[in-house]
């Protein structure tokens, strides 16, 4: 079975108001729609395909600040949820989620951002640039504490948990407050992410959980990661996805 690939960033307890929320929000998905077309338009959910793409709507603070004030998206008091997608056929496009401006303490923020599944937007999506320009977009956005870009098999392989925080994928991303990255084999690439902290690209090509030695470089960075105190959950005991 084809392996599929999501983008999620987590941070713990934040309680930031429904208009920081949506601040970040216009942010992300601005930032966002530089890396691929895929990510130009956006519509919310609704109960049948045709219903939702009458739901068009333009990503601005003023939107999402009019989406975080109806109750749907509300989660009581404790911060706000929304999911979006691009519109395109099952495969083709992506849908984005997020949970923000809670201060719960078991339960992470997230923005997660599920990638296209087949041709031609899998090619051109699942480049190793390419998705390191879209977890660049989300912590600039966000400014979480940890974030990977990843398949949900290659997850698994590598922990049998999944907590966010805990592992390491395709792209993963570690904030400057986990300390210091150290040196990492080849072909592994760091890249700064502003002052927020720093992406780590495993490999060049395509990494899958089929191939053994994406798995065994996943496993020896994840171990030197860990001994370096580099990998704890974001908040305890809770999954990544």
């Amino acid at each position: 079975m084809r392996e599929t690939y999501y983008a999620g960033i987590y941070w713990g307890g934040r309680e930031d108001s429904a208009e920081e929320c949506a601040r970040r929000a216009e942010a992300c998905f601005h930032l966002l729609s530089r890396c691929d077309p895929i990510y130009t338009r956006w519509f919310e959910q609704a109960d049948s395909r045709k219903k939702a793409l009458q739901l068009q709507f333009e990503p601005t603070a003023d939107t999402f600040l009019r989406f975080f004030k109806r109750r749907t998206y509300q989660e009581g008091r404790d911060g706000f949820s929304l999911w979006v997608w691009t519109g395109h056929e099952e495969g083709h496009g992506g849908l984005a989620t997020m949970r923000c401006g809670s201060a719960a303490e078991l339960m992470p923020n997230n923005c997660l951002l599920y990638l296209p599944s087949e041709e031609p937007e899998r090619e051109r999506v699942l480049q190793v640039d390419v998705l390191a320009g879209v977890l660049h977009a989300m912590v600039l956005a966000w400014e979480p504490d940890w974030g990977v870009i990843t398949s949900d098999d290659f997850r698994d392989n590598l922990s049998a948990e999944g907590d966010a925080g805990t592992f390491v994928g395709w792209v993963t991303y570690l904030s400057r407050s986990r300390g210091e990255v150290p040196a990492l084999p080849e072909p592994v690439r760091v890249q700064p992410v502003e002052d927020k902290g720093t992406l780590l690209l495993l490999t060049p090509e395509r990494l899958t959980a089929s191939n053994p030695e994406h798995l065994a470089l996943g496993r020896h960075v994840q171990e030197v990661l860990s001994a370096k105190g580099l990998l704890e959950p974001v908040v305890s005991g809770r999954p990544a996805t």
